[in-house]
């Protein structure tokens, strides 16, 4: 049995990063290949990956997904948007709604808000005022529907009225400097509701350096849940319940994959979860002509045995994309990364330091071969900075 001891670590408070480094890519790097390690700044990344290596990114961008709403009483009723359920469950369809849509969503003040409530809100945009209406649909499950009386994307109006949601960790309110400092330089697909932190550290610079190498950039779209700062329950890690979040992958990151002539290089544990995944949309469209792209998180532990190389898998992708006419692939994955697990596409990841018992520390447990808690005791030696703030490493799969 996987114990949720075996992946704890004592993290001080202090070192927390509670605030962004004045530059991005000024925070250290820990390299890490086969129980060597060194110390590095994220400057140095480009020198660190070899010339032929396909960098994978996610370039999601995190909405302002904390909608505050006054009850005529003066009581203040937060709606924290997790995931869409209607008209679509699809995040960067519904972030394009121009008349109403319907949430899964985390409430604050619940008990306060009554039944058949209407909760109204005026939002200017430019030089117009837009009345949007939240009514609580299912008290139980938490579901929220949001209507106003103009035609606006609906990414338009939380632009205009949401706070970024910052994780809870950090204990504090976001800040201007957050609505700049909490995105990676390359977001652009609206719909997460926490930042892909291992991206926060590059610049045009870094990423003008990783070209002029000959190294290949690619990107897809994850978009990464709150889920992500659920905590593991459970003394035994297997019996975990995952949270699934929203994929989306081109054509051309299918073609980037099947011609990658070198190392795969994951930019965050969101990018390897993405990729991993598609890989197992490919299998089970190779095994068992099963189009629907949904990965739950014990589909890879139950289809180990005789599996192809990924430049094959995402050839059939690509191929069935085309039979279908489609060009892009959207899904939904559950994938749990845990020690026994063997990955099938990514050899190099570049990652933050996580939380104590969390199921990224597994994801990393598993990557390293074990050795996650040598790398970290050296990063807390070091005095590297922690969490989505904090400080990156590079690591190589053991």
């Amino acid at each position: 049995m996987l114990q949720k001891t075996d992946f704890w670590y004592e993290l001080p408070e202090h070192r927390i990063a509670k605030f962004p480094l004045a530059q991005r890519d000024t925070s250290k790097l820990l390299w890490y290949k086969d129980q060597e390690i060194q110390h590095h700044q994220f400057q140095d990344l480009p020198s660190l990956i070899p010339a032929d290596s396909l960098l994978v990114f996610n370039n999601t961008k995190v909405i302002p997904a904390r909608l505050f709403f006054q009850r005529e009483t003066g009581a203040w009723i937060e709606i924290f948007l997790l995931k869409p359920i209607s008209p679509s469950t699809v995040i960067q369809t519904v972030m394009e709604e121009t008349e109403s849509t319907t949430w899964e969503t985390l409430i604050g003040n619940l008990k306060r808000w009554k039944s058949g409530e209407e909760l109204k809100k005026q939002v200017e945009l430019s030089g117009r005022i837009i009345n949007l209406t939240a009514t609580l649909v299912d008290r139980e499950k938490r579901l929220v529907q949001l209507t106003w009386d103009q035609r606006e994307p609906f990414a338009s109006l939380v632009e205009a009225i949401g706070k970024l949601p910052l994780p809870p960790y950090l204990n504090r309110e976001a800040t201007e400097e957050d609505s700049e400092r909490y995105q990676t330089v390359y977001s652009q697909v609206k719909g997460a509701v926490a930042a892909p932190t291992a991206g926060l550290h590059f610049t045009p610079e870094i990423l003008r350096n990783l070209k002029d190498k000959g190294i290949s950039l690619d990107y897809l779209t994850l978009h990464v849940s709150a889920g992500t700062f659920q905590p593991i329950a459970v003394e035994n890690v297997k019996e975990h319940s995952m949270h699934g979040e929203q994929m989306v992958f081109s054509r051309e990151n299918l073609e980037a994959l099947v011609q990658a002539k070198g190392s795969v290089v994951a930019v965050g544990t969101t990018s390897i979860r993405s990729l991993e995944s598609l890989y197992w949309f490919g299998v089970k469209l190779l095994k068992e002509g099963d189009a629907t792209f949904i990965i739950p998180q014990t589909y890879p532990y139950e289809h180990q045995t005789e599996l192809p190389d990924f430049r094959e898998v995402f050839q059939h992708v690509l191929d069935w994309m085309d039979a279908q006419g489609i060009s892009q692939l959207e899904g939904e994955t559950s994938i749990y990364i845990y020690p026994g697990y063997s990955f099938k596409v990514v050899s190099g990841l570049i990652t933050n330091f996580h939380q104590p018992g969390s199921t990224l520390i597994l994801l990393i447990a598993a990557f390293t071969g074990g050795a996650w808690k040598k790398i970290y005791e050296e990063a807390l030696t070091n005095d590297y900075r922690f969490l989505s703030y904090g400080d990156s490493s590079l690591l190589w799969l053991t």
